[in-house]
């Protein structure tokens, strides 16, 4: 058995089909540089997704559809023993998207067709040595593990709401959604950016219902997710959440 098969085994990954890539970091030593990003999280601590996150490359980051996924990540060792740290893995989000930059050849190293992961610098150094800068990597998309459930804020005005939905386990990221306020039927939505859906609709003041499908394929319906009266700016938490 070569030392990659003893490395998986021991961090006893979800799945068997490693996909090759690479890694570099960004956001500073203590990551604060990370908060933000494309999906719409804003404070990554406060929704749920902390310091161990990613910015994807435009393959990864599917035009916002893989935002909350879950992968496993592990330095490549056979292509790079100075710079990997043996037996190390690490379990990021993906919070960001990473965009070729067309002032370096083939578009850098985030460009068109790399699988690449920007990491938070803390989440990086668990497998990287620091003065590798980037590094090849093995990783494979696994389940997420959240706190508590899933989470709905409220954004929008008028006939127009947007909804970011965080704190998301399982498979980490919506397939489909729609949503239904107590004055009418089920109103399918759209997404507009990154983990944030919309819909074009008068449900202000209207207690809401979410019914959201994953990209594992499981679908929960939030009955009245949202009670009456609510405002704009608002979160509203639940106590349901995704296995897959």
């Amino acid at each position: 058995m070569d030392l990659l098969a003893v490395v998986a085994l021991c961090i006893a990954p979800a799945r068997s089909d490693w996909l090759p890539g690479t890694a570099t970091f960004y956001g500073g030593a203590d990551g604060s540089g990370t908060m933000g990003g494309a999906c719409g999280y804003g404070n990554l601590y406060d929704q749920g997704y902390g310091i161990n996150n990613a910015a994807l490359s435009t393959p990864l980051f599917n035009d916002g559809a893989s935002c909350g996924q879950c992968y496993l990540i592990i330095c490549d060792y056979s292509k790079a023993p100075d710079w990997c740290k043996l037996g190390k893995a690490i379990t990021v989000t993906g919070t960001n998207y990473c965009p070729p930059n067309y002032d370096l050849p083939y578009g850098g190293w985030c460009n068109a067709t790399r699988p690449h992961f920007d990491m938070s610098q803390p989440a990086w150094e668990n497998i990287g040595i620091y003065s590798a800068g980037i590094i090849p990597i093995l990783y494979q998309q696994v389940k997420c593990w959240r706190y508590g459930g899933v989470r709905f804020t409220i954004n929008g005005f008028n006939y127009f709401e947007l909804v970011l939905v965080t704190n998301m386990a399982g498979s980490g990221s919506i397939a489909s959604m729609s949503v239904k306020g107590s004055c009418t039927g089920w109103i399918q939505m759209t997404r507009n950016w990154g983990a944030n859906w919309q819909c074009l609709a008068g449900l202000a003041g209207q207690a809401l219902s979410f019914n959201v499908t994953s990209t594992g394929g499981q679908t929960i319906v939030f009955d009245d997710a949202v009670p009456a009266g609510w405002s704009f700016g608002q979160t509203f938490s639940t106590y349901h959440q995704f296995d897959y």
